[in-house]
């Protein structure tokens, strides 16, 4: 009797065997769960989306052609300013004792003329004088009544005070380059000086200090930064780093709107004053600076502010529109199975589908290279049916039909964008079945041995 009845616990367990393997047959026969959104029809607006940075329109960084000490500042951030407006004031005490030590210099260099000039005069007399005595002397020796030695002594001497004459003129003229030299010293002297005042170069605010009183700025080869001063913060610009992929829908004039995180619920509006030729490389990405020009009347947005920029490039109005996820979807069927669904509706050219099964980057821009594009609804009868379709602007969410080519396609038909398929049900299902077995193979035995 024991033996008999390990036996119907073994069949049983069979026959529950059998029937889970069967359900599990059926299940996997059954059609994928399919995920849809309708066909819709509006507008469709193709939009540029970047981010920027805002700046003043003049921004000028104010600094030093001088070293020294910060001794006052009349500015600091914030601050208004006028042009040729005193911001800073530098130690002039060195440059003070430099110009009266140049000054200085320049009065000797000056009594050094005065003196040069006089020694010309006096050797220019001298020259008259040896001229009249030479000629007195050359009259007489040709009268007999000098001799001759004396002669040529008046001669000597007259030659020697002419040359004297050419050795003070350049004595004048030494004097008076040095005097030019001491006063240029003079000049630069006085120049640094004045360096010592730093002035406002234009009208405008103050965005940053980079000083404080006390203070040592070194200026050489390049002038330190003391203040950095907006011209106008009610006209300013968005830099704007945009894709090279995007400049060549973007032109001056297109209008902008933008947001910033200071103002989350008000857009600010501007336009595209140029696209600046200068590409910027990183990580082999290649941008151009956009500028969009806006007008900041209350004076919300500040220099430095992240812009979330949308710049719209082309619209189309009461047209049908598809899910971009229906581009990207293509059934998990086998190929035959796919070209005669393709074939029953005449599409024949899939070469610029993207299927669903596709690389990431092909899925995040199925249309970027493509021009048409196969779409898959659901019929009456809840069956997969190709449309293909032409595609036009997008705006990264659905895309324009600009010509529906082979198939019907009208606003309201459900198209695929994901399909739920049932292999992975199936295995899960198999694992726990080859599981319950084996737990009844097992207890079959249990049985069978006690």
């Amino acid at each position: 009797m024991k033996y008999i009845k390990n036996k119907f616990v073994i069949l049983a367990v069979l026959l529950a065997a059998i029937g889970m393997l069967t359900a599990f047959k059926l299940e996997s026969k059954k059609a994928p769960q399919y995920f849809t959104e309708k066909v819709q029809q509006g507008d469709i607006a193709d939009v540029v989306q970047a981010t920027g940075t805002i700046n003043a329109v003049t921004t000028v960084q104010v600094g030093s052609q001088v070293s020294g000490t910060i001794q006052s500042l009349s500015a600091d951030f914030n601050s208004h300013v006028k042009k040729d407006q005193v911001v800073a004031q530098i130690d002039p005490s060195l440059f003070k004792g430099a110009l009266l030590q140049a000054k200085a210099d320049l009065a000797d260099a000056r009594a050094n003329l005065v003196a040069a000039k006089a020694n010309l005069e006096k050797a220019k007399a001298a020259s008259a004088q040896a001229k009249l005595d030479f000629d007195r002397y050359t009259a007489l020796a040709n009268e007999g009544v000098v001799p001759t030695q004396q002669l040529d002594t008046a001669k000597a001497t007259y030659q020697t005070d002419a040359a004297a004459v050419g050795a003070a003129q350049a004595q004048v003229t030494q004097a008076a380059a040095q005097e030019q030299q001491k006063s240029a010293a003079v000049t630069v002297a006085q120049t640094n000086l004045d360096h010592t005042i730093i002035r406002s170069p234009i009208d405008g605010t103050v965005v940053a200090r980079s000083v404080d009183v006390g203070q040592t700025v070194a200026a050489s080869l390049q002038a330190p930064t003391l203040f950095t001063i907006a011209q106008d913060l009610t006209k300013m610009q968005v830099y704007v780093s945009t894709d090279e992929s995007d400049v060549g829908s973007i032109h001056a004039g297109q209008n902008v709107n933008f947001k910033v995180d200071a103002f989350p619920t008000q857009t600010f509006r501007g336009k595209v004053s140029a696209v600046r030729l200068n590409a910027t490389t990183v990580q082999n990405v290649v941008t151009y600076t956009t500028v969009v020009d806006f007008d900041n009347p209350e004076m919300k947005l500040f220099p430095g502010m992240t812009a979330y920029v949308n710049i719209p490039v082309a619209t189309a109005n009461d047209v049908v529109k598809v899910p971009n996820g229906a581009l990207r979807y293509k059934p998990d069927l086998n190929a035959t199975d796919i070209s005669a669904l393709l074939q029953k509706q005449g599409i024949t050219d899939t070469s610029n589908h993207t299927g669903r099964k596709g690389s990431s980057a092909t899925q995040q821009q199925p249309q970027a290279q493509a021009t048409t594009a196969v779409v898959w609804k659901l019929n009456g009868q809840k069956q997969l049916e190709p449309v293909q379709v032409k595609l036009g602007i997008t705006d990264h969410t659905t895309t324009e039909v600009a010509q529906v080519l082979k198939g019907a396609l009208n606003p309201g038909d459900q198209v695929v964008t994901g399909a739920a398929s049932a292999t992975k049900s199936a295995s899960n299902t198999n694992s726990a079945l080859g599981g319950a077995r084996s737990g009844g193979a097992g207890g079959a035995m249990r049985g069978m041995g006690r």
